[in-house]
């Protein structure tokens, strides 16, 4: 492991007020430590029309269930969990990453089923779109990310993950409120949808790393 600390550390992450009202009400996983850099690897999704339409109907309905629901502004797909690297760390990470992943190639995932997550300290809840197809090449993907994770001794993801694109998001742990009816009704939703079959198949073209400011790119074969 680089030794930490090092006199003269580039460090664009000065110290942070963590005042969760700036943010929603959300909560650090992790304090924030001066020279640490929250990374997480994930396949980005970019959202069309169609799917903002479906998720405009999807979050209407759950705020009658719960009127804080907060729709999500960016679409991803987690391949590992948040994780904390030092500044210097981030170049091998990333050299790392790239090396394992140069050799997958593109392929599509179908998520079209609602299912409500909760944070590992259950501070935030989520409604997410669970992928129903695709679930063998993501644990492909997730087991070179998980060897790039041990490497730098951080954790790797969830043993049994169920892969998802979270929607919606609401603080506290509200889960009971959204599953049995309203689980119900959002999957009668999507169901119901036009053209939902083809609008929830994805194609993945790229693998993403964002490690504080940064973001770097893996684009698949």
């Amino acid at each position: 492991p680089v030794p930490t600390g090092l006199p003269g550390d580039p460090d664009p992450e000065e110290a942070v007020n963590d005042d969760s009202s700036r943010h929603g009400g959300r909560v650090r996983g992790f304090p924030h430590e001066r020279g640490n850099w929250a990374t997480h690897v994930y396949l980005p999704y970019l959202a069309q029309e169609e799917f903002l339409e479906l998720l405009e109907l999807l979050v209407s309905r759950a705020r009658t269930y719960i009127p804080s629901l907060a729709a999500m502004e960016e679409f991803h797909l987690s391949l590992s969990q948040c994780v904390v690297l030092r500044y210097h760390w981030i170049e091998p990470f990333v050299r790392s990453l790239r090396e394992r992943l140069a050799t997958f190639h593109r392929f599509f995932c179908v998520a079209d089923q609602v299912k409500v997550y909760t944070n590992q300290n259950k501070t935030r809840t989520f409604i997410g779109l669970e992928v129903s197809v695709g679930h063998f090449q993501l644990l492909e993907l997730v087991s070179e990310v998980d060897r790039v994770l041990e490497e730098f001794d951080l954790p790797t993801f969830y043993k049994d993950p169920s892969f998802h694109i979270s929607l919606a998001w609401c603080v506290g742990d509200l889960a009971g409120r959204l599953e049995g009816q309203c689980l119900r009704e959002l999957q009668d939703i999507v169901d119901g949808f036009e053209d939902s079959a083809f609008l929830l198949r994805i194609q993945w073209e790229q693998i993403r790393c964002k490690s504080g400011n940064k973001y770097f790119s893996f684009p698949l074969r």
